[in-house]
């Protein structure tokens, strides 16, 4: 083959490479969430301030929108009485949401050229950042204490989801009265069954505050999942029940909403959404029959609110905590909820 024909192909070849990386390009950016159409069916929303303070026309559900255009993701604010009604929606976007007394914590991701970033930010009640983190995973998790004091979020350093095993987490607690940061959970001092416990297996998630000295979460370790109680300034985790995942106290501190392994499930959906008396230590099956991979979140003290797989990835359901009635559908194309009043 002559030079020039050589320089032929290759210019051939080039142009064909070219071509085909920007067709993969638009291609991608075509199928980018903000460029999906919203279905007719999907829920109205409109842009508009959402706060985190005092409600004065009663207490509002927040959570991250997921219908399609260029407003998924961002935050939405809906009557909690009335929540099939148009949503207000506003920047940012948050990959999970929680908030309590005028503080908001939001899970971001940062996008690069080559691969995503994520980061917490802590949000005032006007929805401004106030200061951000960079954290070291895929964001899952994360709460608010009841006086909006400490925030705490949870990453998957590797894996990302907890059916398996082959997983690690990480979960911070920050005082937002100091900004001391209480970087990794794990460097908590363990007691596991009345007696100090190390190992280094042990991962922590799904923290659910008290008061701003005391919570729950998980730890699991040797295969098994454990309620824990968490002490912020003694440093301590002690465990109380067995088979617990994803805790979250009720507004009366008296129970706790978690999901529970149960026997004879599939691996991919081993769940079902339980509530434990604290006192007694008796569990409560919901009426909730489907699998639950999610924190709940206490509507009230009566009843729970949480994500299901939906048309846009995500709806909110909820389901009385005594194990009465049924679950209903609270808001489609929703996650991570927080109420605020």
């Amino acid at each position: 083959m002559t030079l020039g024909r050589r320089l032929l192909v290759l210019l051939t070849v080039v142009a064909v490479l070219a071509t085909a990386g920007a067709w993969a390009v638009l291609h991608a950016a075509d199928a980018a969430p903000g460029n999906r159409r919203p279905a007719a069916d999907d829920p109205r929303g409109e842009p508009g301030p959402v706060r985190l303070g005092p409600q004065p026309d009663g207490a509002r559900l927040v959570f991250r929108s997921m219908t399609w255009g260029d407003r998924r993701d961002q935050l939405a604010s809906v009557p909690l009485a009335r929540p099939d009604t148009t949503r207000t929606v506003s920047a940012p976007a948050c990959l999970r949401f929680h908030a309590a007394a005028g503080t908001g914590i939001c899970l971001q991701a940062v996008h690069g050229l080559v691969e995503d970033t994520y980061r917490a930010v802590v949000l005032d009640a006007d929805l401004h950042e106030v200061r951000h983190y960079d954290v070291a995973g895929i964001p899952t998790r994360d709460r608010v204490s009841p006086s909006g004091h400490l925030v705490a979020w949870t990453v998957f350093l590797s894996g990302d989801s907890y059916a398996g095993t082959a997983f690690s987490t990480r979960t911070s607690v920050l005082d937002t009265r100091t900004w001391t940061l209480q970087e990794n959970l794990e460097d908590f001092a363990v007691t596991l069954d009345g007696r100090p416990y190390r190992a280094s297996d042990v991962n922590i998630w799904g923290v659910t505050f008290a008061d701003d000295e005391h919570f729950y979460a998980t730890l699991a370790t040797r295969g098994q999942t454990y309620l824990v109680a968490g002490d912020v300034g003694r440093r301590t985790l002690t465990t109380l029940h067995g088979n617990v995942e994803c805790p979250s106290l009720s507004p009366d501190g008296t129970r706790v909403a978690y999901k529970k392994r149960v026997a004879g499930l599939s691996d991919d959906d081993p769940w079902r959404l339980y509530v434990l008396d604290l006192r007694t230590m008796a569990e409560t099956a919901t009426a909730e029959q489907r699998g639950i991979d999610d924190q709940a979140l206490w509507i009230d003290d009566r009843t729970l609110a949480y994500a299901m797989p939906g048309d846009s990835g995500s709806d909110l359901w909820t389901v009385p905590a005594d194990g009465s009635g049924g679950a209903a559908l609270l808001a489609a194309a929703a996650l991570s909820p927080a109420v605020v009043r």
